[in-house]
């Protein structure tokens, strides 16, 4: 089902980007993968065994989009998923976030998966699918969380777009992740500790991990499941159907 297929994968260096090239590979796929750290992604691809790529580049840049595209398809000719997970956190309106810092972001989190997707799409093979990283912070806020939260609703709306102006050639869907612990995935290895109420006030009582989201995305991917189009599916603990006011479940507002 996956043996042989052609997996790209953006920001998957590290965290939930590098389950992701993990786990494919171990399907069988061929793995192109691009991230700005090039020392974790040459030590990655360096514990692959198969034909896969790296190149290290910065999607804020339109010529390293470009750069990027071209050799994957002078590698490997047709694609058969697209996986856009690179993004960043940024500042919000709050910490002065600026011009430059708010274009960025959404240059890397919504530009590059829409070029990426027209770079490809005369290379995609017969049932191919994208999945797109959104949040649930596409839907819900944090304070000065303004640019981060703009990209993953971007992302969001891009995704049901791009459905319908692939239909028939390539199936769109997006996931949105919750609070996700990656520390595992990083190389240095920083797990955070979670406490009792940091588990307990998801309704899967616990936090969610990388494979949460990979496990998604194969799924998402499986041709078996071509029903699903133009969706995006939340995974995180149940958190985002928590309606909470003052006085509930211990919880009280503090004026800031």
């Amino acid at each position: 089902m996956f043996e042989g297929k052609t997996c790209v994968i953006t920001g998957g260096a590290n965290g939930i980007g590098r389950c992701l090239v993990e786990e494919f590979s171990k399907l069988g796929c061929s793995i192109a993968f691009i991230d700005k750290d090039e020392k974790a992604g040459q030590k990655l691809l360096s514990t692959l065994s198969g034909n896969h790529l790296f190149i290290a580049g910065d999607l804020a840049k339109k010529e390293d989009i470009e750069n990027f595209a071209s050799q994957v398809i002078q590698q490997y000719d047709s694609i058969d998923f697209l996986l856009n997970n690179a993004c960043f956190s940024n500042k919000g309106i709050l910490s002065d976030c600026s011009y430059e810092d708010f274009t960025e972001i959404l240059n890397v989190g919504i530009t590059a998966p829409y070029m990426l997707s027209k770079l490809f799409m005369p290379h995609f093979n017969r049932k191919a699918a994208i999945v797109n990283m959104a949040s649930t912070r596409a839907f819900m806020s944090q304070s000065d969380t303004e640019s981060y939260s703009a990209t993953k609703g971007g992302i969001s709306a891009l995704t049901h777009a791009l459905s319908i102006s692939l239909a028939g050639k390539v199936r769109v869907n997006a996931i949105s992740p919750g609070w996700i612990e990656t520390g595992a995935y990083h190389e240095v290895n920083e797990i955070y500790t979670a406490s009792e109420e940091d588990r307990l006030q998801h309704p899967s009582q616990r936090i969610g991990n990388p494979l949460d989201i990979t496990r998604a995305a194969i799924f998402l991917c499986d041709p078996k499941n071509d029903f699903i189009n133009g969706e995006n599916i939340t995974i995180d603990g149940g958190m985002s159907k928590l309606m909470i006011y003052h006085g509930d479940g211990g919880w009280n507002y503090t004026k800031q």
